[in-house]
């Protein structure tokens, strides 16, 4: 099975770092992956985005039109990148960053306040855990053990003691998706 995903939001909201995660989740668990970033000079508070494909068999090209799943935190992705979701695909989206939700009948929709989470774990920077946490409760393409391994493979050492912290945080993010 193959899953095309984009997530796309505000530099500094973890979109690169979600997509690395993802990536090295699909590694651990011996699948094929790619993973390719775009963004702006202004990486931080412009806009960004991440490819991911997670394939069971290879994969022949990273570059695509459509996708299967679309991660948009805020309302520029969101009006570049739901055309672009399959029909019969999934569209996820922060609820606190998008003023016009999505209007699309032919996908399946769902909402994700991630950061009135952050804010009831007290840590803002899980967020990008939390939407990542939401992602595989509606698809999972990685398992919970291989996303743990990436954490170890991605994270400093010094930062190995948060892993927990973070897998609460995907935990959480499964629990609070809403489909619209």
């Amino acid at each position: 099975m193959k899953t095309e995903i984009i997530i796309s939001g505000f530099g500094g909201q973890g979109v690169l770092s979600m997509g690395k995660i993802l990536a090295y989740s699909g590694l651990m668990e011996g699948k094929e992956v790619t993973w390719m970033p775009a963004y702006g000079p202004e990486q931080r508070g412009g806009t960004a985005n991440v490819t991911v494909i997670v394939s069971d068999q290879r994969i022949s090209s990273p570059i695509l039109s459509k996708y299967d799943v679309a991660i948009v935190l805020n309302q520029p992705s969101l009006d570049k990148f739901e055309e672009k979701v399959k029909p019969g695909g999934i569209l996820i989206y922060e609820g606190n960053g998008i003023i016009n939700p999505p209007k699309r009948t032919d996908i399946q929709i769902y909402r994700i306040n991630a950061v009135e989470k952050a804010a009831e774990l007290k840590n803002s920077k899980v967020f990008n855990m939390i939407v990542l946490g939401g992602l595989l409760g509606v698809c999972p393409v990685v398992s919970n053990d291989g996303l743990q391994k990436a954490l170890y493979k991605t994270l400093p050492e010094r930062h190995h003691g948060l892993i927990p912290l973070n897998m609460e945080a995907v935990e959480a993010g499964k629990s609070i998706m809403k489909k619209q």
